[in-house]
């Protein structure tokens, strides 16, 4: 309770930082990692193709659907016959859930770890800086989450490589070639747009870690202050 006291009367709301580079790029880590966990987590999609009957003629229309986290063996879809047959239920191929919620689990937690900073930063700088373990933690957590982010965005770049071609629909055809002709493509562009948000996040991720390594006291001042014994002047 005394803990909980101490940080409700030490906070002091400064924009001051959201100037500096600091502050800053924590603002725009928060967005990405918004964009990046979004786009892949809400995807859903859907690939077509079509089955063309000889007797009777006619035309009929595929859809299987998927989406996050693309465990795609999860999901049926039914072939229908032309012989007036039960349909066949097919599956689609493939599971790309590790690469994905890895992805997506690294950007939420990035999300809260931007949150937890920047209240840091803008209510309590003075506790931020008065010692030097806050910035030293906080450097090593943001490398730390580089790396992350460059692990988690190239290997959801693969998964998402190996998820367009199981639903291409040249793929999903070739077992019934004759009477199949592939349709349209799965849209992916919000999907391509989350591996950018990944490799955006590692670039910023990576160069915020200069900005707070100047608050550690591994930084040194390159022009430091003239003192007496360095044979400096007292002003006026």
């Amino acid at each position: 309770m005394d803990t909980i006291q101490k940080l409700v009367s030490g906070f002091s709301l400064d924009l001051g930082p959201l100037k500096e580079p600091l502050g800053f790029i924590r603002v725009l880590e928060w967005v990405f990692a918004i964009f990046a966990f979004a786009a892949t987590g809400g995807y859903s999609g859907t690939t077509h193709f079509t089955v063309n009957c000889a007797t009777p003629k006619e035309t009929k229309d595929v859809n299987p659907v998927f989406g996050y986290p693309f465990r795609l063996s999860a999901y049926p879809y039914n072939i229908p016959s032309c012989n007036g047959s039960p349909p066949n239920v097919t599956y689609l191929q493939g599971d790309f859930s590790s690469s994905a919620e890895f992805f997506v689990c690294v950007g939420v937690f990035g999300f809260l770890y931007c949150t937890a900073t920047l209240i840091l930063y803008l209510g309590y700088q003075n506790m931020y800086r008065q010692t030097s373990r806050g910035p030293i933690i906080d450097l090593v957590v943001t490398a730390i989450f580089a790396f992350l982010w460059l692990v988690s965005s190239s290997a959801w770049g693969k998964g998402l490589t190996d998820v367009k071609w199981a639903t291409n629909p040249n793929h999903l055809v070739e077992s019934c070639m004759e009477f199949c002709q592939p349709g349209e493509f799965p849209s992916m562009g919000r999907l391509n747009a989350s591996v950018t948000f990944g490799f955006l996040n590692l670039i910023l991720w990576a160069g915020n870690c200069w900005f707070i390594y100047k608050e550690t006291p591994f930084h040194k001042d390159p022009n430091p202050p003239a003192t007496m014994e360095e044979g400096g002047v007292p002003g006026p």
